[in-house]
């Protein structure tokens, strides 16, 4: 028994590694499958027809990115299911072969004990003692062996329920494959679709290249408006403020150890313009240069404050609200707004909502938020900010 008990600790050890690696590779599939819902839900909510628009693209892209990590999410917890299996399988063996050695062992107590005797008689065994003392050592023996007897059918029942509960966990692990597979097949499926259409819808907006540079060359034109209007903003709040008060101090602190772990800015959605340079999503000969991310949602949604802090300034241009919110020596600027939802000089909270993200009916109802953060005249990169 020993032996059995070494066996399942160390095959236990390998079996809390690759359950917790399964568990986190299932969380994971059920978050990207939330994004597909989502950029779905967006898609939706585009224009009612078969035009081509550089809006949708840009969703079918989202969604091809995202069933590809799928498909891979799933590769991975279909090769760990696959091992815990085996491991299983191994576990179950080794239980199966403990379980014949606890009967024989049981056989052999049976044999080597009076016992076959003592059921022929075993009040006769007891009075025929030669004496008290040994009187008492026969009754001492027969209840020994009782105790033995149980211990030792103890430990085979107990070895069959470990053997019953691996064949469970081997049935359930088989399942999920199963069912793994066959999402599998069908994100597979549903990528290619996505894929082609992909495609044609690269071909249709090619036709249309005169008319989408105009729009491009419109489009950079308001960014530059309002990049200059942001830039010149905290420059001038920068100069104003020189020495930070003991509490800007340790919000911009707290600001600064939560690189890489900020909230999102918008509830859901997903990175629709990184920063920096990159190419057209459509023409690779053309190359845009953010100065910040743009993130794309569902109608309707809100910008929402990534970490504490002051709003200093709400101010409108090309249509649409922006709010620069002071973190200490950090700001983050949050454009693209519909409606406000503070005023300057408002204290907000983590994840308060700034305002309410403005759809354009133009751009095949594009919600989209432009992001910024900067550290005093410096713009950085969200990206390396925000929880990836």
């Amino acid at each position: 028994m020993k032996r059995l008990l070494t066996i399942l600790l160390l095959s236990g050890c390998v079996w809390t590694a690759l359950a917790d690696n399964v568990s986190a590779l299932q969380k994971q599939q059920k978050e990207l499958k939330q994004q597909m819902e989502q950029t779905n839900k967006m898609l939706q909510q585009t224009k009612k027809n078969e035009t081509a628009t550089v809006t949708k693209l840009e969703l079918i892209n989202q969604n091809i990115k995202t069933q590809k990590a799928l498909i891979r999410n799933l590769d991975q917890e279909i090769h760990g299911l696959d091992n815990e299996i085996a491991v299983l399988n191994t576990q179950r063996t080794q239980m199966q072969q403990e379980l014949v050695t606890q009967k024989q062992a049981y056989a052999k107590m049976v044999r080597e004990s009076h016992y076959a005797q003592m059921q022929q008689s075993p009040l006769l065994f007891l009075l025929s003692a030669k004496s008290f003392q040994q009187l008492i050592r026969r009754i001492r023996y027969m209840q020994e062996l009782a105790v033995a007897r149980r211990e030792q059918a103890t430990k085979i029942e107990g070895v069959k329920a470990q053997i019953e509960d691996q064949n469970s966990q081997l049935c359930a692990h088989k399942q999920t494959k199963q069912q793994n597979l066959k999402t599998q097949q069908k994100t597979h499926d549903e990528l290619a679709r996505n894929e082609r259409k992909q495609q044609q819808m690269l071909k249709d907006l090619k036709k249309k290249e005169k008319d989408l540079q105009a729009q491009l060359k419109q489009q950079q034109k308001k960014a530059d408006e309002l990049n200059k209007k942001i830039e010149a903003t905290i420059a001038k709040q920068a100069q104003t403020v020189t020495t930070l008060t003991k509490e800007q101090q340790i919000i911009a602190g707290g600001f600064e150890q939560n690189k890489g772990r900020l909230p999102w800015p918008i509830e859901k959605g997903f990175i629709s313009g990184t920063f920096g340079k990159h190419q057209h999503p459509v023409y690779k000969d053309v190359t845009i240069d953010n100065k910040g991310i743009y993130l794309q949602t569902t109608s309707g949604a809100a910008a929402r404050a990534v970490f504490e802090g002051e709003v200093t300034s709400c101010f409108m241009t090309n249509g649409t609200y922006a709010v620069i919110v002071m973190h200490g020596n950090y700001r983050t600027v949050y454009a693209g707004l519909s409606r406000l939802s503070v005023r300057q000089g408002d204290k907000v909270e983590i994840k308060q909502k700034i305002g309410t993200i403005y759809t354009d009916t133009e751009q095949d109802n594009k919600t989209e938020l432009f992001f910024q953060i900067w550290k005093d005249k410096t713009i950085l990169n969200p990206s390396s900010w925000i929880s990836q």
